[in-house]
């Protein structure tokens, strides 16, 4: 089976981010789905303005780079308000611009997110998957993955404490490698 290199952004710079406990976990376990997980980093990234169409920053074009030698993209986001954090939103705004430039256009994509909330994060989700519908990114559909995060589920180290949390998150992860496969031979 081919392992697939996937690029993952998460969606909260918090230090304490429960989101990047998950990423940790999902790092630890993507070789069991045939995946090899790397951060592109977004705390960094200016905002997006037209003004710099015309002389990307630094920044921005080493994250559209990070995209582009990508995969797949994984989006680990937090809910915030009901929606995505603006600086989430400012990263896929940088990737998909300048116009005709988009680094996400064709790229297959998956969505996961954990909160302290019943519902997981699955409003900010669903206004995600509608951001990526527009920027042209092949999405997985199903399975959903809303992770309702309490004490003790993750280490700080991103070991999963919950067997049934364990394996969920590996099938999520094979049907991330199948949607990457999918997708990837549909344009060849």
């Amino acid at each position: 089976m081919t392992t697939y290199t996937v690029g993952f952004l998460v969606g909260s710079i918090s230090s304490t981010s429960i989101n990047r406990r998950l990423s940790r976990a999902l790092v630890k376990l993507a070789p069991q789905a045939d995946l090899t997980l790397t951060e592109i980093p977004i705390a960094g990234l200016p905002f997006y303005s037209a003004d710099n169409d015309g002389a990307i920053p630094a920044e921005a074009a080493e994250f559209k780079a990070a995209i582009e030698a990508s995969d797949a993209v994984i989006l680990i986001t937090p809910e915030y308000n009901r929606s995505v954090p603006g600086v989430l939103k400012n990263a896929l705004d940088t990737a998909s611009r300048p116009w005709g430039q988009n680094s996400l256009a064709g790229k297959p994509s998956a969505v996961i997110g954990g909160s302290i909330g019943p519902i997981g994060t699955a409003v900010a989700q669903q206004h995600l998957r509608s951001i990526l519908s527009f920027l042209a990114s092949p999405e997985l559909s199903q399975p959903e993955a809303y992770i309702h995060m309490r004490d003790g589920l993750f280490t700080e180290d991103g070991d999963v404490t919950d067997d049934s949390t364990t394996e969920f998150l590996v099938s999520w992860l094979k049907a991330v490698h199948t949607h990457i496969a999918k997708s990837l031979s549909d344009v060849s």
